[in-house]
Parts: structure tokens; sequence; C-alpha cells
């Protein structure tokens, strides 16, 4: 017989799966939701089940989703057994150096047209991109959401007009609008155009074998080393570590960012844990630490120092990854916004920031000794 406390709990549990399933009711219901049903289209990335249900796996809740309901993202939905997704829009639109994705070893200088919908599968206190990703959940951005219509050919040609080389998925979770993106890539890669995605890594072996004829460059948030971190932002952690591994397998080109957050994953056990993994996977991989800053809704912690950042470069170089770069305090690392050859140590890439300040690199190889510098080069 089923003890008091054993019942006790399963009560808690359908209370909370009712009162979460109230609360997607009322986001379907919001005047933003029922404008962004107007921009979508039936998706690739999900099977059907009995009952009108559908499983979703373009990330890696694999949300199975009820006639009426959306998924944890609030953006994919399930109506009359089918799942529609976003299409035809951006919530947010920039032409940036390639640099600022983070990418350092993939045609340095070029110019990234982005653009990103709206809808996160995390819910990352420090979200320094809310204003997308949280569009649905959070009611100050709800308001300030902004739409901008467009067709892939439109997007394709604007990006062009800027003068980029490279088009970009980011600002909210791409995976989980994979469908729009895909459609994109493929106008941009029949125009010439290197593709690129920046994203929280919370994939599928599906949602990447759908990506990878389309998708040249990926980065990925590698934001902590323990499973308990990941599941305060709504993730699990061997998901990402599988999606870097499967990247990584797929030949995508693959950099990852650490955004080093004092009190949340800065000790140095913890980055050593992240750099041993990415050295088990490629000493290749580039590994960008990063500084966090107060944002959105985590205001307690210091900001990140240069001084901070710096021994988390020193700890990679240690653990043996040939390109670690300490990323958005300028002039403040030393010479851990350059690219060196790591066999000979002659300055491949000299950087400021996201600018290139020289660059001698010669068909992808160190002019010095020759040795072969991993990347995507002219």
């Amino acid at each position: 017989m089923p003890t008091a406390a054993w019942l006790n709990l399963k009560r808690r549990q359908v209370t909370a799966m009712a009162v979460n399933e109230i609360k997607l009711k009322e986001v379907a219901q919001t005047p933003l939701a029922q404008i962004l049903q107007q921009y979508v289209r039936e998706g690739d990335l999900y099977r059907k089940l009995d009952d009108d249900r559908v499983e979703c796996y373009s990330c890696g809740h694999r949300c199975v989703i009820r006639p009426g309901m959306p998924g944890i993202c609030r953006v994919r939905f399930n109506e009359g057994g089918k799942l529609f997704v976003p299409w035809g829009y951006a919530g947010a639109l920039q032409c940036d150096p390639i640099e600022k994705k983070p990418f350092f070893h993939a045609y340095p200088g070029a110019k990234a047209m982005s653009f990103g919908m709206l809808g996160c599968d995390f819910t990352c206190d420090y979200c320094q991109n809310w204003l997308t990703s949280q569009a649905l959940r959070d009611p100050v951005s709800t308001q300030m959401a902004d739409l901008t219509p467009f067709t892939p050919d439109e997007f394709v040609a604007m990006a062009r007009r800027y003068g980029a080389r490279v088009v970009t998925s980011t600002y909210n979770e791409p995976l989980i609008t994979s469908e729009w993106a895909v459609d994109i890539f493929k106008v941009a890669k029949r125009e010439g155009f290197v593709t690129s995605y920046v994203s929280n890594g919370n994939g599928t072996p599906e949602v990447l074998d759908y990506l990878r004829p389309w998708c040249d460059l990926y980065k990925i948030d590698l934001k902590s080393f323990r499973d308990r971190n990941y599941r305060q932002l709504g993730g699990k952690l061997e998901t990402v570590l599988e999606t870097i591994k499967g990247v990584y397998a797929r030949g995508m080109w693959l950099e990852i960012v650490t955004l080093v957050v004092p009190g949340f994953n800065d000790t140095e056990e913890e980055l050593r844990d992240v750099a041993r993994f990415i050295v088990s996977v490629s000493p290749d991989i580039p590994w960008h630490v990063t500084a966090f800053h107060k944002d959105y809704k985590m205001t307690d912690p210091d900001n990140t120092t240069a001084a901070q950042l710096i021994r988390a470069a020193d700890i990679g170089r240690e653990e043996g990854l040939r390109y670690v770069y300490a990323g958005n305090l300028p002039g403040q690392v030393g010479t851990y916004e350059n690219t060196y050859c790591y066999h000979c140590g002659e300055l491949l890439i000299e950087r400021y920031g996201y600018r290139i300040l020289r660059n001698v690199l010669h068909g992808g190889h160190c002019p010095r000794c020759e040795t072969r510098i991993a990347g995507r080069w002219d």
C-alpha cells in the first residue's frame, strides 16, 4: 500500500502539472502569442503520437505536446495533431563582426548578418538577450517585443546589401526555430554565404542531422560543468555535452563559450573539468571564457574581473587546449585576445575586442613553421 508521504508527493506533482498547464494556456492566449500564430508553418522536427499528441525533438526537452498546447519554449505548439513552428519574421536583426558571435577561427573580419526570433528553451536569470528569448515569459519583454516580417530571399538580399559574408541564427535559441533558419540557410548557401548557429547546445541527434547539410559554423555555450547548475537554467548538462560531441562529429566548425559567473561556475575545479572535457573532444576546439556582468534578473554576483578571466584562460592552456580566448574585456586580458601558433608561438591574428589589427595566416597555416591552424579560413 502506498505510504502517506508517497501520496502527498504524488498530489504535489499532479498539482504542479495542473498549474503549469494553466500557465501554458494563459501564454497561448496573450496578444503576443496570438500575433505569433500568424507567422508559423508546420514543423519538420516532430513525430505524431496517439490521441493527436506530438513529440517535438527540436531541442533536448523532447516535449510531448497535447492539442492546443505549446512546448516549454512557448513558440512550438500543437494544433489539431500537427506541430506548428515559427516562420517568417525576426525579433532582432543586426550586422556584426563575426568575432562578436564569437567565432575567432572562421573568416576573420567578416560581417555576420544576424537574425533572431522569439522564445527559448532555457530560463537563464543572466540572459543578455532576454528581450527576445524570454518574450513569452517576461511581462516587460512581452510588451517590448517587436517583429519584422520577411522571406528568406528578402533576408539574404539584405545580408548582401550590408556586405555580410555570414548569416547567423542567434539572439533567441535557434534550435527551437530551426525550420526557419534552415529555410534561410538554403537560400543563403545557394548565394555563396557561410551559415552559423549561436546556441545553448540543448540539442538532439535528430536536429543536428537536420542542420548538418545547411549549417557551417556552430557556437555552443557550455554554461557549467555541474548538472545542478544546469537544472537551475532549465536544462541538463549531459544533453549539452552530447550535443557538443555531436556537432564536432558531424563536421560543423565548433567553438565553445563559457560565461564565467562568480559564485556560480568559477571554481578552479569546475573550470578544469570544462577544459578537460573540451580536450577530450578535440584540443583544436577554441574555448572562449567571457566576463559576466549584472543583467536581467541576476544582479547579486560581482562582475567578472580581468584577473579572473585570465586565470580561467590559463587553466584552459594548462589542460591542453591549443586556442583559448578571454572575451569582452578589450585590452585587459593580455595575449588572450590573439591567436598564436600552438607549435612555435608565432602571433597569427592580433585583435582588440572585435577588431582585427593584424592577420598573417597564410592559407590557414603559420607563416613561420607551416603548422596547420584549425578553423575555416579563406
